[in-house]
């Protein structure tokens, strides 16, 4: 009998070289060569972080393997988003929300649109099951408004800012409401998030090869070392993006833009090549659950911090970011709503997408 294929060489290589370069870039005075170099590893962990996540969403199959990718990549979100509060400095209160705000206009506007794009423009329709993708909108609505939208009308505490108990009650409402779609997702109702056979005999093969069991606990270590080599190159690049940023007089959150959007990254790869291969429902799910882990996990675990540490949290959103989220959603709820899309909508949130880019850097 054949033995079944082994992991690529390059998956294992690249973020055992992101972790060498950033070693050698911590070790000397890093300059304009060496962060070149950090950028060049930055994008090879990426890829490599992709590839080891395909191979385990493949091997789990839907809902797990999605649900276990975009909470792994979130759980190191949150280290980074920590770690740079912790660090202190100018703005690092306000880090938090323009986190969370980055990733739902990158997740809801920008992989969703490039995901609704692409596959229409191969496939002319595509198709997923709606109530999941309902349900998960749902929560992300109600998650974003209460922790983002909210805090700008209470009146315990003068805005953007919410009182202690408020922001231990709304930590405590995320996080319930995070954990209770999980156990909808992947318990109590996982089929509302697996494809039909219908739309499984149209999608085109995977092209991934089925690995031994050895290969994919291999694939799921790497796959986290290439995530964490991510978000601490990103970390260490941040300085230099911010000195990018405040010498071309853009706004200070265009920076946790950016971070965000290194971080989700490998998500938003393997939700694009999907949706390519006509597997539009692996690609809602992981965009999806990728930007309720944001949520969910994020303002809980800050939260706690902020009362721990007592930290004053800035999580109000500006008036004109309110327009784009409850637009966001408004568009996202009534263009995924009837189990079919073509180009139109994902032309209609890449729009959108590019109109929150140019506002926040043109304000």
């Amino acid at each position: 009998m054949r033995s079944k294929p082994k992991l690529p060489l390059w998956s294992i290589v690249t973020p055992l070289a992101g972790w060498a370069a950033f070693g050698a870039a911590m070790a000397t005075n890093a300059g304009w060569a060496e962060h070149a170099w950090l950028i060049v590893a930055l994008l090879g962990s990426v890829l490599a972080a992709v590839h080891h996540a395909e191979v385990i969403a493949h091997r789990l199959g839907e809902p797990f393997g999605t649900c276990v990718v975009a909470l792994a990549v979130t759980i190191i979100e949150v280290g980074l988003i920590v770690s740079i509060m912790m660090a202190g400095g100018p703005g690092a209160e306000a880090l938090p929300r323009d986190t969370v705000m980055a990733a739902i206009m990158i997740v809801l506007n920008g992989i969703i649109g490039a995901c609704l794009l692409v596959g229409g423009i191969r496939h002319g329709e595509q198709a997923y099951v709606q109530t999941g993708v309902s349900a998960a909108l749902a929560t992300v609505a109600t998650m974003s408004v209460i922790t983002l939208v909210l805090p700008n009308f209470v009146t315990s505490e003068r805005g953007p800012y919410y009182a202690p108990e408020q922001l231990a009650f709304v930590g405590s409402v995320s996080l319930i409401l995070y954990c209770t779609f999980i156990l909808v997702q992947t318990k109590r109702h996982s089929d509302y998030f697996v494809p039909d056979e219908a739309m499984q005999e149209a999608a085109e093969p995977e092209n991934k090869p089925d690995l031994n069991e050895r290969s994919v606990w291999l694939s799921a270590a790497l796959m986290v070392v290439a995530l964490i080599i991510v978000v601490v190159l990103a970390k260490t690049l941040a300085p230099l993006l911010e000195a990018g940023v405040a010498a071309s007089g853009a706004p200070k959150a265009l920076v946790g833009v950016i971070i965000a959007a290194i971080v989700l990254l490998p998500e938003g790869m393997t939700a694009i090549r999907a949706a390519i291969g006509n597997r539009l429902q692996t690609s809602l799910n992981l965009a999806l659950g990728s930007v309720l882990a944001s949520i969910g996990l994020t303002i809980p675990a800050v939260a706690a911090l902020a009362l721990i540490l007592d930290w004053k949290l800035v999580l109000g959103i500006s008036p004109a970011n309110m327009i784009l989220l409850l637009l966001t959603l408004l568009v996202s709820t009534l263009s995924l709503s009837t189990g079919r899309t073509t180009i139109m909508q994902g032309a209609l949130h890449l729009v959108l997408f590019g109109v929150f880019l140019f506002m926040l850097i043109v304000p």
